[in-house]
């Protein structure tokens, strides 16, 4: 089965700030997932990458096996 969506090698500064380093996730179908940390550790970039609002310097973003990187 593949995975509903796949995080590769994500990455993302704003200027000198990285917010996202070498994040990689991957999500089944049917799974929940929850993203937990502390103010400013990329939790909101990291959905951003996701939804495609924010394109990541670095890294592909595959939902059902089509790559959608930067394309929202």
């Amino acid at each position: 089965m593949t995975a509903a969506v796949i995080l590769q090698g994500i990455s993302h500064a704003f200027g000198p700030h990285r917010a996202l380093s070498d994040i990689d996730l991957t999500i089944a179908p049917g799974e929940y997932v929850v993203l937990l940390g502390p103010s400013g550790c990329g939790k909101t970039t990291l959905l951003s990458v996701l939804g495609g609002f924010v394109t990541p310097d670095r890294g592909k973003v595959l939902i059902g096996g089509r790559d959608v990187t930067g394309s929202g």
